[in-house]
Order: structure tokens, then sequence, then C-alpha cells
């Protein structure tokens, strides 16, 4: 190979890789380093002079040598006899240094193919280097790229002609990737040791993620006057973000959401119509929680803090149960999310109305169904009443037959008709408890039952929504009543009703 063409094929890489001038002459000078050394089994910087310029490709290898006496030479890599250096020009005398070029020719083919691999190898080191600090440095920040390629366990996106990783548990399930579109995403972490070069993972379900959306919408929290002191979401579903202005005259919740929802509509549009509920912050814990169950509004809260995790008593008044618990128990799982504490929820019953607590039934009904009923707020027996059987089944996973079981059994308490029967039967108490028991033992259980498990379920007309704690659809861009949003009627059809948003 010509000594111009490796050269050309130098310069020509490092273009591509976009390697600066400094460092493709600090490299070229350590393969030819690597030449010479293979070569003469030795790399002395004095021996050896390499001259490069990579403005125009130029470069010079210089060998040299001090001239001594014939018969004294000890080491040929350094020393060179005055018979051969007069040789060279008959100038030369003892002691002067002999400075000879030397090619690339003079090195062979299979050396140069070896300098031209380890050319190679070392671009890729320092590519390797560049992208891993490059995108260390844009983690937790947004970033856009094209999507290339999809897998079935991620995704692949071009950013600046680097892959990222999409992984399937960093993708909102309701998305749909197709090769060529934008994708917008952050970057969750940079992955050194993954192979031929760093993974960079990136994310659309972190919550960091909406944090960055509402810095590109809302100047107040780019700029700092309002922070956003936590997030916490179920990606594609809903997510709760608390809010604090740090200017009095700068309402937080008002200024996220814009007028009529101007801003908000971008971010809820962006994760694909998940709900967003937008909450002040304040340190009073009662007060916090009060605010994280909107648009429930609850009576009263009582903490224990001796317990790990804290957990919190909440009351809400009979018909907004459901409300607050949420469809497939979300509200309630993101205010404990929020909050901190773990959440109880439990319905108001009023001084003069007869109820009975749906505890008193221990001994007639298995505790995993108790526990089943207490998700979904059903705490009393008038509660449980409140609900079909058919409906009450499906909300808590329940058979149809064991649902009728059940109510069978809390019209004790109150009224029963005596020639009710279930399945065509007449039974009595015992046999009724009996087979609840049986029937439990045979079915598999999560091991993980509490207030916010599944209740979807409508418990009378819809409050009003707090002004203070909205929730946001993507149907028009503006905030959703959440009354509306969480005690729909059927899982299939979900209305928002929009109201004007607060103004900043």
């Amino acid at each position: 190979m010509q000594s111009t063409v490796l050269v050309s094929s130098f310069a020509e890489i490092a273009r591509e890789k976009e390697i600066d001038r400094d460092t493709l002459q600090v490299i070229i000078e350590d393969v030819f380093r690597a030449m010479i050394k293979k070569r003469y089994g030795a790399d002395d910087p004095e021996a050896f002079q390499i001259v490069f310029n990579p403005d125009n490709g130029d470069y010079q290898i210089l060998h040299v040598r001090e001239v001594v006496e014939d018969y004294d030479l000890e080491d040929p890599v350094t020393q060179i006899e005055y018979t051969d250096a007069v040789a060279i020009d008959e100038e030369y005398d003892i002691e002067d240094q002999v400075a000879v070029q030397i090619h690339i020719e003079d090195f062979g083919r299979r050396a140069v193919q070896a300098a031209l691999q380890t050319f190679r190898q070392r671009i890729r080191d320092i590519e390797k280097e560049n992208i891993h600090r490059e995108y260390s440095e844009l983690i937790d920040e947004i970033v856009v790229g094209e999507i290339y390629q999809t897998r079935r366990r991620e995704v692949l996106v071009l950013h600046n002609k680097t892959e990222l990783v999409l992984p399937r548990p960093e993708q909102i399930q309701k998305d749909r990737y197709r090769k060529g579109d934008m994708l917008r995403a952050v970057v969750l972490d940079v992955d050194r040791d993954a192979g031929a070069s760093p993974q960079v993972i990136i994310s659309r379900v972190a919550p960091v993620f909406i944090e960055r959306l509402f810095e590109l919408e809302v100047p107040e929290i780019y700029d700092g006057i309002i922070e956003i002191k936590k997030i916490v979401r179920l990606p594609g579903e809903r997510a709760k973000m608390a809010v604090i202005s740090h200017d009095d005259r700068v309402d937080p919740v008002g200024a996220c959401v814009g007028v009529k929802g101007s801003r908000i509509h971008a971010v809820v549009r962006e994760l694909g119509g998940e709900n967003i509920d937008v909450v002040p912050w304040t340190d009073h814990p009662i007060e916090f929680i009060k605010r994280s169950l909107a648009p429930a509004k609850p009576i009263a809260v009582e903490l224990n803090d001796d317990l790990v995790p804290p957990r919190a008593r909440v009351t809400v008044p009979a018909d907004e149960v459901s409300m607050a618990i949420g469809r497939g128990g979300q509200n309630i799982r993101l205010a404990s999310m929020l909050t901190g504490y773990e959440l109880d929820v439990y319905r108001d019953i009023k001084s003069d109305e007869e109820d009975v607590d749906i505890d008193e039934f221990s001994d007639a009904i298995p505790p995993e169904i108790i526990q089943k009923l207490k998700d979904i707020g059903c705490d009393t027996a008038k509660a449980v009443l409140e609900l079909q059987p058919s409906e009450l089944a499906r909300r808590t996973d329940l058979s149809e037959e064991q649902a009728q079981k059940i109510t069978w059994l809390m019209e004790a308490e109150f009224e029963r008709d005596p020639e009710a029967t279930v399945d065509g039967k007449p039974l009595d108490d015992a046999t009724v408890s009996a087979e609840l028991v049986e029937s439990t033992d045979e079915a598999t259980d999560d091991p993980e039952v509490r207030a916010e498990g599944d209740a979807s379920a409508d418990a009378g007309d819809p409050a009003e929504v707090d002004p203070e704690a909205e929730t946001f659809t993507e149907a028009d861009g503006a905030p959703a009543d959440v009354a509306e949003a969480d005690t729909a009627e059927d899982d299939t059809a979900e209305a928002d009703e929009l109201t004007d948003a607060p103004s900043a």
C-alpha cells in the first residue's frame, strides 16, 4: 500500500467519525510507533522522530543514529558504524547524528495492514468514549430521534447517528411505534459495558419525562418560579404532580394548565392521553393527603406515623368512596405514592344511619373476601347492599355466586325475604358461610390486597372538582371533570366534561 493511500485512509476515517485534528495526530503517531516497535524491537523517542501534518497529509519518519567507530557498535537502533554513515554521506564523522527517512513501504504489507486495523480500533475506542461522555451528560434530558427498527422487546432509535434503545418496560403500553416516526424520550442510563459500543437506554415512563415536558411548555417552571416537588405516574393511565410557586402572584396550578388547557394539552398529547392531576404542594401531611385524593373531598384524615410505611385513615362521604379509590384503584394508589402514606379509605356513616361494620361479619366471611370488599370502599353492610351482586362480583373479582351469598348475609342484618333463595334453594347463615369459606379456599387470591384494589364503580352523583387539583385529558386540551372521569358507568365509555382552567 502506498504511503499516501494509507494516510488518506486515516484522514477519511477520521472525517467520518468526526475526530478532531489534534486527536488524529496523536492516533497516527501512536500507530507509527507501534509499527516501529514491531520492526526494530524498540521505540526510542530520540531514535525515531515522527513529523505529521494532518492538514495536507504530509508525514516523515526519521531514524536518528549516532556515528561510532567500526566494530564499536553496541545498539543498532541508536548507533551506526562510521563506514555505513560515510556510505550515506561522506561528510559524516564520529559522534555525528545521522537521520534517515523511513517509508511506509519499508515496513512491509502486513505491518501496513496491521497499522490500518490498529488505527480503526483506536477510532472506535475514541468514538465509544465520546458517546459515553456525551450521553452521560444528557441523562434525565429529552432527546428526539427517528425510529429505525422495532423489535419484540425493544425499539431502536437513531439520534445524531447514535443508536438509542427503548426497552419494553420503558415504553408506554398504549404507544404504537412505526419505522420512520420521530420519538421523544429521556435518557435513562448509559451502559458502558454493553458490547461493541455503549448502550444508551431511553425511557418514556420515567416521571422525569413529564417534568421535562412541562419545562418545555411552562416558562415559569423553566425559570424556577414554579417548582415541581414530586411526580408519580401509572404510565399511559394517570399521573399526579405536586407543584409549588415561589412567587405569591403566580398560581402554580393555573400556570401549569394555561388558558383553557393550552399548556398542558401538549404534554397530555405526548403521553397518549394520560390523565394528569396537578396538586398544590403543602408541608402539612393531612392537608396534602386531602389534596392528593382529589376529586374526592375527604372529611377527616387520621395519621399513624408509628408504622413503616406510615398509614393514614381517610374518611370520605359515602357517595365519594369510589371516586377516592378511582378506576382500578388508580387514584388512591397514586395518592399513596405522592404522599408517602399507605391510605385506607373509609365510608362516612351518619350518626342516625343504621349500619353494620363489615368486620362484624368476620365469623361468616373469610378475611380475604372482607379485604376485597374494603378495597372497593364497601366497609359496611349497607355499602355492599348498594351494589347489585353482578356489579359486586365485577369489582372484587369474585364469582357471582359468592357475591349473591355475601348480599344474602348482609340482608340478614336488616330485612331479608324469608322466601329468598340462592341458586334456587333456601339457605341459612351457617350454610352460606361454609360455602363462602370453601369457595375461597379453592380460589387463588392476590396476597397484596388493600384499599387500592380494583374499584371503578359509581357511588352517587359525581362531586364538583376541587379548584386546587384538576385532571386533564387529551379530549380537547382542556381540564376534565375528575369526578366524571373516575366515576364512569362503563369501562368502554368515558367522557371528560371540560371546565375553564385557573389562569396563571
